[in-house]
């Protein structure tokens, strides 16, 4: 459904400019210059062109400054400088609020959150940070083939991840998804939660769970033998495997399932366990590196086979290459400086959304393939935030 404002833009009810509409502004409407809407409008708008800093968001608007004043019908042709989007983003957004708006947003775009694969992670803002290492750490539920961030929150410093995971985890509908994390998330609580909420999980075992960790490893070791005057009963492993080529090195995954420790690992509601075998050779030099790690999951045989298991564990590394690469090296998140109050976490959002709504538009081979296009055409950047 569409409508049209009093300045004449034509956009959809459930659009992102008009969700914006709905956030909190704290300002005194005395000499208010500037809306809250317009600000992060702006701001999208300029990151979506190419820029990425506060002082070339500035400096796009000054230059752009007749094309803002038609489409919106502004009064004033002086735009804000760049410390107006500082203090706005530091001291006025609410972060919380502009969470839950960019959640409402996904869940109403009907191609969006269909991905069953749901990669917890957590991120520093290096940005954020002082002297002490203070600053801003999140941790986000990510959708690794769609590029869509479902849930970010702040949590209290680097190993803190732990006490936030439920918290991320309540905020979004997992009823249907499959959770998977590193071996931080690898906790009971979680797991029970995630079950219990309608989810699947998928989890490493590592030095966070010794035992755990030691119990799948001994299970899948060729060379332990049996109590003498006693045998194993028939292992029912099952193997998938890929291979896979790139970044100069040629990649090869083996997983391995069993179903039969689950009556006697005390996890909740496990049913599978796997052994994850990585190998890594180079083409330049021929070197050669091997990985293995141990996990389990909730899911049953009968509801995910190997090769799918397998493709699931390689999916998870998304969030790095995906979204924490794209912020940090394409829209330079950590080599902007945001100290002062919030600000960093509420720039990360605005980031996750422009991300997202890119990666939607599949006719752009990259993300800085799709913003070179929209610098070219501004109004088109605009229509992105104006139509679902």
């Amino acid at each position: 459904m569409e409508s049209i404002t009093q300045a004449g833009i034509l956009f959809d009810v459930d659009s992102l400019y008009v969700r914006f509409q709905a956030l909190n502004d704290t300002r005194k409407r005395g000499g208010l210059r500037y809306s809250l809407v317009m600000i992060l409008m702006i701001i999208l708008l300029a990151k979506t062109c190419g820029e990425n800093h506060p002082s070339g968001i500035a400096e796009w608007a000054k230059h752009r400054s007749e094309l803002l004043v038609d489409w919106f019908k502004l009064k004033r042709k002086k735009m804000p400088g760049h410390m107006t989007y500082r203090r706005i983003l530091a001291d006025i957004v609410n972060v919380e609020e502009l969470e839950r708006v960019s959640s409402d947003y996904w869940s109403g775009q009907a191609c969006a959150g269909k991905q069953v694969l749901v990669a917890i992670d957590g991120k520093v803002l290096r940005g954020t940070l002082d002297d002490k290492q203070n600053g801003t750490y999140l941790l986000a539920a990510y959708l690794p083939s769609e590029g869509i961030v479902l849930m970010e929150v702040a949590i209290e410093g680097k190993g803190s991840e732990t006490p936030a995971a439920p918290i991320v985890l309540k905020s979004i509908d997992l009823r249907e998804k499959i959770v998977m994390g590193d071996a931080l998330h690898t906790q009971r609580p979680v797991s029970t939660q995630i079950v219990e909420s309608g989810g699947e999980y998928i989890w490493f075992a590592k030095g966070n769970q010794p035992q755990m960790e030691a119990n799948i490893r001994l299970w899948f070791d060729p060379d332990v033998q049996p109590i003498p005057g006693m045998s194993y009963p028939p292992k029912d492993f099952e193997m998938a495997q890929e291979t896979n080529k790139g970044h100069g090195r040629l990649e090869t995954r083996t997983i391995t399932v069993s179903s039969q420790l689950k009556d006697y690992l005390e996890w909740p509601y496990l049913e599978q366990v796997f052994k994850l075998e990585r190998r890594f050779v180079s083409h330049k030099t021929g070197e050669l590196h091997e990985q293995i790690v141990y996990g389990f999951t909730s899911l049953r045989r009968d509801e995910i086979a190997p090769h799918k298991l397998l493709e699931m564990t390689r999916s998870y590394w998304g969030i790095e290459n995906g979204l924490h690469y794209r912020r940090d090296v394409t829209l330079r998140e950590d080599y902007t400086r945001m100290t002062k109050g919030r600000a960093g976490q509420a720039m990360a959002c605005l980031n996750n959304l422009i991300l997202g709504i890119l990666l939607s538009k599949k006719q752009y081979r990259t993300i800085p393939a799709a913003r070179r296009y929209f610098s070219a055409h501004p109004a088109e950047a605009l229509d992105l935030f104006l139509r679902l």
